[in-house]
């Protein structure tokens, strides 16, 4: 069972426009932001193939993938010179982003005889690692790390686990993936409408 083309390509869009729009008043020029969205599109994948022992890494080997965020990230800087696009217009692409790339990397890492857990962990690491580049570029916090973040890893761990578990108990069917993909989404976007969130740490002393 193979991933369709189709979803690599649109979580390669949707992170390039996240990346473009979380651009946002950093003053970048049209080759900064190229830069920002390449590396949010493709930074969890490499990190992934890399992992797994994939060569070349997907980008290298399937082109389209640069050229697909480069377009997306181009028609974004200049949409946004014309039409206001709302913060919250970010995090619902990032969320997409974030199902889509989760599922897509922890299928990936199973293909490739990965046991489940190795490949959960980089269905999480092919959903946020993009992210975590990005904002360490534009010089924030990443989102992942920020104490007030909604459910972002955790969602996809769970979708990721619902997928290994659907693949492991059940008949194979492309199906799960699409099941998979729909937990992650519907957590996050839950996640941010209600504010659910893991608790934080702390110690005794700061009570």
């Amino acid at each position: 069972m193979n991933m369709p083309a189709w979803i690599e390509y649109f979580a390669v869009a949707v992170c390039a426009i996240a990346a473009v729009l979380a651009a946002e008043g950093k003053r970048m020029d049209l080759f900064g932001v190229m830069v920002l969205a390449l590396v949010t599109a493709v930074g969890g994948g490499t990190i992934r193939d890399l992992c797994l022992g994939v060569r070349p890494v997907f980008w290298i080997e399937q082109p389209h993938h640069v050229w697909t965020a480069l377009i997306a990230a181009v028609v974004t800087f200049v949409a946004a010179r014309f039409v206001h696009m709302p913060e919250k217009m970010l995090a619902i692409a990032d969320a997409f982003g974030l199902a889509l790339f989760g599922i897509a990397g922890t299928e990936k890492a199973l293909a490739f005889g990965a046991p489940g857990i190795v490949a959960i962990l980089l269905g999480i690491v092919t959903g946020v690692a993009g992210g975590i580049l990005r904002d360490v570029l534009r010089g924030v916090l990443p989102l992942v790390f920020q104490p007030d973040v909604n459910l972002y890893a955790t969602a996809v761990f769970v979708g990721a686990l619902v997928f290994v578990l659907l693949q492991k108990w059940l008949p194979v069917s492309e199906n799960h993936r699409y099941i998979g993909m729909a937990v992650i989404l519907v957590l996050r976007l839950a996640a941010m409408r209600w504010k659910l969130r893991l608790p934080t740490y702390r110690t005794r002393a700061e009570g």
